[in-house]
């Protein structure tokens, strides 16, 4: 008995509203994407992140579910990048290459907390997840950093460029034919939207705005994020690296044409204006700990976003008859959308065989 096809419409098209629109659209159902902005330039945090996918990283700083949500994402994004390079032809550059965490001898008491916290919430029986790498072992996996002794290596975990795999989405929502209705905001509610005066009807709603659904979230609120991207021959790197320090952890991501994504800041404020002189100042003095020659990159962007997040920056997911809702994904995008597109993907093949059922 084939399934019943559903006419659906997705509400937001960041990451996660965009792999559910294609997740769908390539199962039969009739998909319409609406999005307050541009489709093609999007101004959504998932433009604005690094694309890493990294459970245990997070998981120093966050609680198990995000760690478990994370674990499944894994699973997920092989397979999913697979399948969308194979439908459009473009390389996504998904790797999963691990990530190493360093820190300066001054302050190698972060390494070990790092090993110690991630125990404490996995157990001893998972702890053969991280890696200890002495100077030599280190530099095998990361040549230049050799001016550290030590490092933890994470190796299951993995990274994709945003900048590529966002374009590439919505190359297979125009195949799937996707109807695409951009620079159009729109409030959601159970099996209707409505555009300005127009009430439009389906047959659910799935509302993954974003800030853009604050007056219906209850203390959803936005974490402003800034990153710079340098561009340098001097420094290759294989794999994400994070530098522990007692304030702030920065991540440096290697992509291609030699350029690496710095990032770390996180800032309670809504505030949408170009990144400070203090945290140029701080993400560039704490490249260059990393390796000396970066003092000779270029900085080519720098990037300012306020990525959506609930009061205990855990995501909001509610379903009810019409309308499922996913959003407060913080600085998780790419490590939780997957995981919770694949949830709501479920519930929607269970409503269409009860829906053929019933008919």
């Amino acid at each position: 008995m084939a399934e019943s096809k559903l006419n659906i419409v997705v509400a937001g098209a960041g990451l996660i509203g965009r792999l559910l629109a294609w997740r769908l659209s390539k199962k039969g159902h009739q998909i319409t994407l609406f999005e307050s902005g541009s489709l093609k330039h999007p101004a959504g945090a998932c433009q604005t992140a690094a694309g890493m996918i990294s459970p245990l990283s997070e998981l120093f700083h966050c609680p198990l579910p995000i760690y478990q949500l994370g674990m499944q994402s894994l699973q997920y994004w092989p397979q999913w990048a697979q399948q969308l390079e194979l439908a459009t032809g473009v390389s996504v550059d998904y790797r999963q290459a691990g990530s190493i965490l360093i820190a300066h001898p001054q302050d190698r008491s972060e390494l070990l907390q790092f090993q110690q916290e991630l125990n404490a919430k996995l157990g001893p029986e998972k702890s053969g997840q991280l890696q200890w790498l002495d100077r030599n072992a280190l530099q095998n996996l990361e040549p230049e950093l050799s001016g550290f002794e030590r490092g933890l290596y994470l190796a299951s975990e993995a990274d994709i460029d945003n900048r590529k795999l966002l374009p590439a989405l919505l190359h297979a929502l125009e195949v799937n034919n996707v109807q695409l209705r951009e620079q159009t905001p729109v409030e959601c509610r159970p099996g209707e939207i409505l555009t300005g005066n127009r009430t439009e009807k389906f047959d659910l709603v799935l509302d993954t705005r974003g800030l853009g659904a604050r007056s219906q979230i209850a203390g959803l609120r936005g974490v402003r994020g800034e990153v710079m991207v340098v561009e340098t021959a001097e420094v290759t790197l294989n794999r994400p690296v994070r530098l522990l320090h007692p304030r702030y952890q920065l991540y440096a991501v290697p992509r291609a044409n030699n350029q690496t994504v710095i990032g770390a800041t996180e800032i309670e404020s809504d505030d949408m204006s170009p990144i400070s002189l203090r945290s140029t100042m701080e993400l560039s003095s704490a490249l260059y700990s990393i390796h000396p020659a970066f003092a000779e990159a270029r900085i080519i962007k720098t990037r300012v976003n306020c990525r959506p997040a609930t009061m205990d920056n855990m995501p909001v997911v509610e379903s009810r008859p019409g309308l499922i809702r996913i959003n407060g994904l913080f600085r998780h995008g790419y490590l939780l959308a997957p995981a919770l597109a694949a949830q709501a993907e479920r519930e929607i093949d269970t409503l269409t065989q009860t829906t053929e059922q019933v008919t």
